[in-house]
Order: C-alpha cells, then sequence, then structure tokens
C-alpha cells in the first residue's frame, strides 16, 4: 500500500520539475507572465494531475494565467509524454496556489504586531 503512495509522490514530483522546465522555456504566451509550478498532487491510478501555481508579479491577472494554462494544457502533456516514461500521461488540472499570499499575509501581521509589542514596552 505505501508504495502506491510513494510512487505517486515521485510521478509528482517528476511532473512538476518538468513542467517548470516547460512553462518557462517553451510557452510563449504572454498572458503567463512569470509563473511557478508550486506543487503536483497525483492521484493514486496516475490519471489526473491537479498542477498548483503562483505568480511572482502580484499585479498579474490569475485568472487569465490559469486560462493560458489551461490553453496549452495539450502541447503540456505531449511534452510530458515525450519526457517521461509512462504508460498514460496524467490529465492535468492547473489550480491556482494561494499559500504564498497568505505567508505573507501572515508574516506581515507577526512583524506589525512584534513592532507594536516594541514600541508599547518602550514607552513603559
Amino acid at each position: 500500500m505505501a508504495k502506491e503512495f510513494s510512487r505517486s509522490r515521485r510521478v509528482g514530483e517528476q511532473i512538476q520539475r518538468e513542467l517548470a522546465d516547460l512553462v518557462q522555456r517553451e510557452l510563449k504566451d504572454p498572458r503567463l507572465g512569470m509563473v511557478t509550478i508550486s506543487g503536483v498532487e497525483v492521484s493514486r491510478d496516475l490519471t489526473v494531475a491537479k498542477v498548483f501555481f503562483t505568480v511572482l508579479n502580484p499585479t498579474q491577472d490569475i485568472a487569465s494565467t490559469g486560462k493560458g494554462l489551461n490553453n496549452a494544457v495539450g502541447f503540456l502533456r505531449r511534452e510530458l509524454a515525450h519526457r517521461m516514461k509512462l504508460r498514460v500521461v496524467p490529465e492535468l488540472r492547473f489550480q491556482y496556489d494561494s499559500s504564498v499570499e497568505q505567508g505573507a499575509h501572515l508574516s506581515a501581521l507577526i512583524d506589525r504586531a512584534v513592532s507594536s509589542d516594541k514600541a508599547s514596552s518602550e514607552e513603559e
């Protein structure tokens, strides 16, 4: 049972590396901008892969980036088939990963709380 999970994890990691390279070097869609593939979750039967992406430019439109990636799904699957030795290349489903934004927001809140604590302790 554990081998199934480790195989899907390893396949997901390999898909993430290959997709990151393909998006960076091969895709010329202007809607993509600065996109990072942050993670891939592959189903146990290796037929579906959820690909999580983030954008590095905060002003970049996330919806248009997702549309650009979804338009390139056929090309990306074909290139994955050439690069990887899999019987069936998983169906790619792109999802925006908001964890980076949430982490930055929490970090800003913590920094603000620490600075207010320092200010209140200096006043006393």
